[in-house]
């Protein structure tokens, strides 16, 4: 009889995500967003982040629930493009 240790469940943080984002598409989801911005100044809601496909870097802002993407989308959160909106 074998016996095997009992593994924790790896805890991942959406910080970890974050870093493995190809800068092109940041770039991509910051100028969506500043053109969205630049429309509706009225609307102060926040977006979650930017659903944008990797290949023709169109994107849609998503403003509430989790993001469903097809295969060759990837989720950008906005955290990720605030933080050089104001550098």
């Amino acid at each position: 009889m074998a016996y095997s240790q009992k593994q924790a469940p790896v805890q991942t943080d959406e910080a970890d995500f974050d870093v493995l984002l190809d800068p092109g598409l940041i770039r991509s989801a910051r100028s969506i967003y500043t053109t969205y911005y630049e429309v509706h100044p009225e609307l102060i809601q926040r977006p979650l982040g930017v659903a944008i496909d990797r290949f023709t870097y169109r994107g849609k802002l998503i403003f509430s629930g989790k993001p469903i993407l097809l295969p060759q989308e990837c989720f950008v959160p906005f955290s990720q493009i605030e933080s050089d909106l104001y550098s």
